[in-house]
């Protein structure tokens, strides 16, 4: 057995996440089989952001620092046999990010302990990492309130001579949602060709941007469900829900190597339509109670109006007859003589029409084309042929899938259809452990919503079959 049997480093409580702004303290461990020579035991904490073009690769091609504290907790002399506990403490900046990890660049803070020993000996290191989490407030957000809609007509050649054309009309509930939370997507297909479209799908998409002399873009689908066909010359409105699981925050604020960002995308299989309606992922949810309100215009005053001044008219014949001015207030103000009710024109005759004005035709009728606008919603509802909430496994290998319970808004679990309730993905952990008795959510408690109730129509057309493909 060598001369140092045990070296690591302890936070206290065994707390490993943290907030910007807070101290993070612990002690570092030393327990020796002999007596060692040492130069001193120093202890470092720090902070930053490394990127690399290569997935999964440590040679980072870019850094980015955010703090870099070292303190000696012992001095130059020798350890004595048995074992050495020495505290530490260090100040975690205000701004520095929150954790991340993705395949191209990581977020990373760590504790390191090293034992520096005299010159051709050994030298002794360790370290313990730990999270740093900055609460994404989406309250704070500008213009997060409403909804999120966006349209798209789609022209395209089917049979090599006919053209079609189809209007993709699709909108979401909220702007911003937090882990566990539903989204609401609306969608309206009006088919104005001749051939029926492919599936309609929407998804949940995930971009995120490192920032390198050539950006990298990592874009996947987070989960995704779908609906079926719309038939020749339909106009028909499909409604969905998305769960979000856990995922990392949009905005990842001190950090200018790594964006984040999420969109719904709604498509058709055929033809290549597709639209995206951004949102924000966070940690505590909007808030109704903080929403602003419209306010209204302001009702008139109750108090009565001065009168305007206006030109005299004329003397009506039941009205007494006006006294005489005041000679105080004449030298002053002027009295105009009253003007005369100006006489009506005298209406023109309507002119004979011709005979031969009445053979003239009037112009036709413009020709109308239903286009892009639409129309009125049919009754016909898109029947979901497949219907799944696919969430990627490796959505969650970097995700620190943290949130806190108290501040989000209850969301009813539901059952997926004809089976069990939904576990969330295989094998999906989170970084991020427990803080302080407040345990994050397990995968195991996100359930799929319960598409038995979705507002689809009541009862079916009579020709549901001749209107969908099955």
């Amino acid at each position: 057995m060598g001369k140092v049997q045990e070296f690591e480093v302890a936070f206290d409580k065994n707390k490993v996440v943290y907030s910007p702004g807070e101290s993070i303290t612990g002690t570092v461990t030393v327990k020796l089989g002999q007596q060692l020579q040492c130069k001193a035991v120093k202890v470092n904490c720090n902070g930053f952001c490394g990127i690399t073009s290569k997935v999964n690769d440590t040679a980072w091609t870019v850094e980015e620092q955010y703090f870099n504290s070292t303190v000696s907790i012992a001095d130059k002399g020798t350890l004595k046999q048995g074992e050495h506990t020495f505290p530490f403490k260090f100040l975690i900046p205000v701004s520095a990010p929150t954790s991340f990890e993705g395949n191209y660049g990581k977020i990373v803070y760590r504790v390191r302990a090293f034992i520096d020993t005299p010159r051709f000996a050994k030298d002794y290191n360790t370290e313990k990492a730990f999270f740093l989490l900055s609460l994404f407030n989406l309250n704070q957000v500008p213009d997060i309130w409403g909804t999120c809609s966006s349209a798209v007509t789609q022209q395209f050649t089917y049979m090599l001579v006919k053209t079609g054309t189809v209007v993709l009309k699709a909108q979401t509930d909220m702007k911003g949602y937090t882990p566990s939370q539903v989204i609401q997507v609306t969608a309206n297909i009006h088919n104005q060709s001749g051939k029926s479209t492919g599936n309609i799908m929407a998804s949940l998409m995930q971009r995120v941007t490192y920032e390198t002399k050539k950006p990298t873009h990592d874009l996947r689908a987070i989960a995704e469900v779908e609906g079926g066909t719309v038939k020749a010359g339909k106009e028909v409105e499909w409604k969905e829900q998305i769960i979000v699981p856990p995922l990392p925050q949009s905005c990842l604020a001190g950090c200018e190597l790594i964006k984040i960002e999420y969109f719904v995308k709604v498509s058709l299989k055929f033809p290549d339509v597709m639209l995206t309606l951004p949102l924000h992922i966070g940690n505590v949810s909007l808030d109704k109670k903080l929403q602003p309100s419209k306010r209204a215009a302001p009702p008139p005053s109750s108090a009565p109006a001065e009168p305007t001044p206006t030109p005299a008219s004329a003397p009506d014949a039941s009205s007494p007859p006006a006294s005489a001015p005041d000679t105080s207030t004449s030298a002053t103000t002027p009295t105009l003589p009253p003007r005369r009710a100006p006489k009506p024109a005298p209406r023109p005759a309507p002119r004979a029409r011709s005979s031969s004005h009445n053979n003239i035709p009037s112009a036709p009728p413009a020709e109308f084309y239903e286009g892009a606008e639409g129309g009125a919603a049919m009754s016909d509802g898109v029947p979901n042929k497949r219907q799944s909430l696919l969430v990627s496994p490796n959505a969650f290998s970097y995700a620190p899938g943290l949130f806190f319970p108290q501040n989000q808004q209850p969301s009813a679990p539901a059952a997926g259809p004809g089976g069990p309730p939904f576990s969330g993905p295989t094998g999906a952990t989170s970084l991020y452990p427990p803080l302080n008795n407040v345990s994050p959510m397990p995968a195991s408690h996100i359930l799929p919503p319960d598409y038995g109730t979705s507002a689809y129509p009541q009862e079916a057309p009579p020709s549901y079959d001749e209107s969908f493909n099955t």
